[in-house]
């Protein structure tokens, strides 16, 4: 792989052309144009016999220049930096910013390939590429180009037994600190657990002891007593998968103004009497909150009071004048009996 940095400043990882794959590529295109200048030359002989030797040898020439020039030029341009020959084994021509090819750029390399190709086949163009980083030939050089390779094969995925954090580390896995860890180690040690079942079991020990000492060197807190390396990496590398995973979801939602999970629309201001949204989640994936309370309901209001019985009036004050007594005397002209008074109530009472 190579980093190359767009015009946006944009660093992107790149695998370049490897020289067999380029080498054999370039047969390819060199019997495609000697064919054609087989062909060419057949035509012109056939048709030229009414032109001078001056004449002949022109319309030759020209024939040559567009066959080795222009054919890859024209191509390379058209296609956006394929020929044949590249089309064929997956490859692509692009700047050096990692942009397509432009004509002048597929001129430049065509011009070239003429001295470091055709005329010294391609001596140059090998010992320059080996002593390139990117395996550039000359006419990559003056061009500002280089080849990528576009179509790679298949990478073999893990084992699912290796693809996920080991129940016994479950604990400890939650805990484990990344950040010191970098690409290559953690390359490395995905490479290893692909292969694992393929390695011999003597290779698989001594491999795996080695690799995880130095993912161990890289990470915190170290694992527990006893952790076969194998799941020790495994663990290592599931955790950094989901927190890689849950940080490009929370970019994609950043950069959409939402939440994840949340509905995309315009926000709407929080009505009175309702919860506002909390502050956003981190990029750790937290466990999932209780749903909040219910609002509380009004209180009922308080049953009717039973009517109370009407309360008796006052009784009439004993001061007031009441009624006369009933006259004992009867009627006029009736007259009244005598009562007969008790002994002893009245008159003179004999000595005892």
């Amino acid at each position: 792989m190579t980093e190359v940095v767009t015009g946006e400043a944009v660093v992107l990882d790149v695998p370049c052309a490897r020289f067999p794959s380029r080498m054999l590529a370039i047969i390819i295109d060199m019997t495609v144009q000697i064919i054609l200048l087989i062909a060419l030359f057949a035509i012109i002989g056939a048709t030229g016999t009414h032109l001078n030797p001056a004449s002949l040898a022109a319309v030759a020439v020209t024939a040559l220049v567009l066959t080795i020039v222009g054919y890859p030029a024209a191509f390379e341009t058209l296609s956006r930096g394929r020929s044949l020959g590249k089309m064929a084994l997956g490859l692509r021509v692009v700047g050096d910013d990692g942009g397509p090819e432009r004509f002048r750029q597929a001129l430049v390399r065509a011009l070239a390939s003429i001295i470091e190709i055709w005329g010294l086949t391609g001596a140059p163009a090998l010992i320059c590429s080996l002593l390139s980083a990117k395996g550039k030939r000359i006419g990559d050089l003056f061009a500002g180009t280089f080849v990528i390779q576009e179509r790679l094969p298949r990478r073999q995925g893990l084992p699912p037994m290796l693809a996920v954090i080991p129940p016994p580390l479950l604990g400890w896995a939650q805990t484990l600190e990344l950040s010191g860890l970098d690409d290559n180690t953690a390359e490395q040690a995905s490479s290893y657990l692909r292969r694992f079942y393929e390695l011999s079991p003597a290779a698989r020990d001594e491999f795996g002891h080695r690799i995880a000492a130095a993912v161990a060197a890289h990470v915190t807190p170290p694992p527990p007593p006893g952790t076969p390396p194998a799941a020790f990496l495994a663990a290592v590398l599931a955790v950094r998968r989901q927190r890689e995973t849950a940080r490009l979801a929370a970019m994609q939602a950043g950069a959409a103004g939402q939440h994840p999970g949340w509905p995309v629309g315009p926000a709407s201001p929080v009505p009175a009497g309702q919860y506002a949204p909390g502050p956003p989640p981190p990029a750790w994936p937290a466990p999932p909150s209780p749903p909040p309370p219910a609002w509380p309901a009004p209180p009922s209001p308080p049953p009717p009071a039973w009517p109370a019985p009407p309360s008796p009036p006052p009784p009439a004050r004993q001061d007031a004048p009441g009624p006369p007594p009933p006259d004992r005397q009867g009627a006029p002209g009736t007259p009244v009996p005598d009562r007969p008074e008790p002994p002893g109530s009245g008159g003179f009472a004999p000595p005892v």
